[in-house]
């Protein structure tokens, strides 16, 4: 009978557009990760904010995964019809006094400055209505240890988040903390932009009963002026070869690459580089890697 993997990794793009670079990183770092150590990498189409979502995008994703042969275990989940599951764990919060409503606009909240200081946490105004409901997060939360930058104190950078919204839908936030206790994820190998919020999310782990994965975060990919790579800034896609995003993601991770290997198929990357990593290669050399766009 075949045992049970112990390590289940996973990606989750937002369908916003096709993968660009940056987003190749956490790709290939999640899946060297997970299949390195026998596990199953699944694959989640994060598409919750669905006025992002861009038509052709959720196929153009799997097109690229298929073409730099990184193959995933069981169905793909999408988030989108899973509402009455986050509502579900809302509802469980509101049940022990974790969250609580929000009458804030938008244009509020840009008034008050970058952190939200919990203007409704004593209940609402008179007259006021509630447009989204947030997380009550205490001041100081447990340190917790990332796979590469060690411990980490990370408190909740905008304040209490917004776990629904005024449009309703779902915050990230929610969301992926939720689908990952389903899913089984012991470890999240993913964009360092992501750090500072890992914190909440172990917080909103434990106020929901689900396990904690193990953190991992890789560099970022950014342009010429400073800010990362991303879907939302219109980053380019990547239009190069199979095994020149192997060979580039691999340098961004700092990996020595052989000069056999250039121009060679997708799929002998993927097995050289699993094969470096059974034999103890480190999956993120931390250096400086914040590379201007156009030196790919």
């Amino acid at each position: 009978m075949p045992s049970t993997p112990t390590v289940t990794g996973r990606f989750a793009p937002s369908p916003s557009g096709p993968l660009h670079a940056g987003s190749l990183i956490a790709a290939v770092g999640s899946y060297l990760s997970a299949r390195s150590q026998g596990g199953c990498w699944r694959l989640r189409l994060e598409d919750v904010d669905e006025g992002r979502v861009r038509a052709g995008a959720a196929g153009a994703i799997l097109r690229q995964l298929e073409a730099m042969a990184l193959d995933w275990d069981g169905p793909v989940l999408t988030q989108s019809p899973r509402k009455a599951i986050y509502q579900e764990a809302l509802t469980a919060l509101q049940t022990k006094g974790m969250v609580y409503p929000c009458a804030c606009t938008r244009q509020e909240i840009r008034g008050i400055g970058e952190r939200y200081p919990g203007v409704c946490r004593q209940g609402l105004a008179s007259g006021r209505q509630t447009r989204s409901w947030r997380l009550r997060v205490p001041d100081t939360l447990p340190l917790w240890e990332d796979r590469f930058h060690g411990w980490q104190d990370t408190p909740a950078p905008q304040g209490d988040p917004v776990l629904r919204r005024a449009d309703e839908y779902f915050a990230y936030i929610l969301a992926c903390v939720v689908d990952d206790g389903e899913q089984g994820i012991s470890e999240v190998i993913r964009g360092g932009d992501l750090l500072t919020l890992t914190g909440v999310q172990r917080y909103l782990q434990s106020a929901l009963e689900l396990p904690y994965p193990q953190y991992g975060h890789l560099p970022l990919l950014c342009n010429a002026d400073g800010r990362k790579l991303s879907k939302s800034l219109d980053s380019p896609t990547w239009a190069g070869e199979p095994s020149q995003a192997w060979e580039e993601t691999l340098r961004l991770l700092g990996w020595m690459t052989p000069a056999g290997l250039h121009g060679a198929p997708a799929v002998e990357w993927r097995d050289w580089a699993l094969s470096r990593m059974a034999g103890g290669q480190l999956l993120y050399r931390i250096t400086s890697l914040a590379t201007a766009a156009e030196q790919r």
